[in-house]
């Protein structure tokens, strides 16, 4: 029975794809950026111990005091470890090398699979009033993506319109339905988003079509192109969406935002 007495819980999303380069985290944070513009309560969790997604929504290095490494492993309380970003409605959880070490501490852990899951159901995270939650999760199909999947409630899969991307997605989705079998039976797949894309180029074009023609409405029907401005962002420590507003990336990036949003208020329905 669910506790009426508390808000509505924030959608869960991890977005992920076991292949790096693919603009995961670049969807990630432009996504979390599109969302607020659209007035929704942002929190993005660095899962990735490169820690990209912190630099890029301009977290220093110096100022991680707590990360999801204190998150996972060392029972911090939520309140001392989001911080809140330059881009207004957008909090995260920072993440830093030492996340690098943790995988193989999970492993000793009973409860290493649901982890994340459990700290992001801490009372006091109702005080922050997220929307969405979204996962920036490493480039492999380790147990922090795990973890990820079990506390989500759908994946976002960036897919890099290239010869083979295809190919890598098929273990993905295996790994997705794995969880739905042994963790997470209410796990969906938000959608697969296309990134990269260069509609000169026939191989994106005909990596588009393969897509569609194999996984139908799961594909996003925006596309993310690739685009200059979005590669410039993150060494000036923003989303696009501040950096060019008008530019084709960020204009991508907040019709995504878009898409995700109407596809939500459907399926609550």
């Amino acid at each position: 029975m669910s506790d009426l007495s508390r808000p509505p819980a924030a959608k869960i999303i991890a977005i992920a794809n076991q292949k790096g380069g693919v603009g995961k985290t670049t969807t990630a944070i432009n996504l979390a950026a599109a969302l607020a513009e659209a007035k929704k309560n942002i929190l993005l969790v660095d899962l990735d111990p490169q820690g990209n997604a912190s630099t890029g929504l301009g977290i220093d290095r110096e100022n991680r005091d707590f990360t999801t490494y204190d998150l996972l492993l060392e029972d911090t309380p939520l309140n001392q470890i989001i911080q809140s970003t330059e881009t207004k409605r957008v909090s995260i959880v920072p993440a830093t090398v030492d996340l690098s070490s943790a995988d193989i501490e999970l492993y000793t852990n009973e409860k290493r699979n649901h982890l994340l899951r459990d700290a992001l159901k801490q009372p006091d995270i109702d005080g922050f009033a997220f929307d969405y939650i979204l996962v920036d999760c490493p480039p492999s199909l380790n147990l922090l993506t795990v973890n990820a999947m079990v506390a989500a409630d759908s994946v976002l899969v960036p897919l890099q319109s290239e010869f083979f991307a295809l190919e890598g997605l098929s273990q993905l989705m295996l790994t997705i339905r794995e969880m739905r079998e042994v963790a997470n039976p209410n796990l969906r797949i938000e959608g697969i988003v296309l990134t990269m894309y260069d509609s000169r180029n026939n191989l994106s074009q005909q990596v588009e079509a393969d897509a569609r023609d194999n996984l139908g409405d799961l594909v996003f029907k925006t596309v993310i192109p690739r685009n200059v401005r979005v590669s410039e962002a993150p060494s000036f420590a923003m989303p696009v969406l501040s950096y060019d507003p008008t530019s084709k990336g960020a204009l991508a990036y907040r019709a995504l935002g878009k898409e995700v949003i109407k596809n939500n208020a459907v399926k609550k329905r």
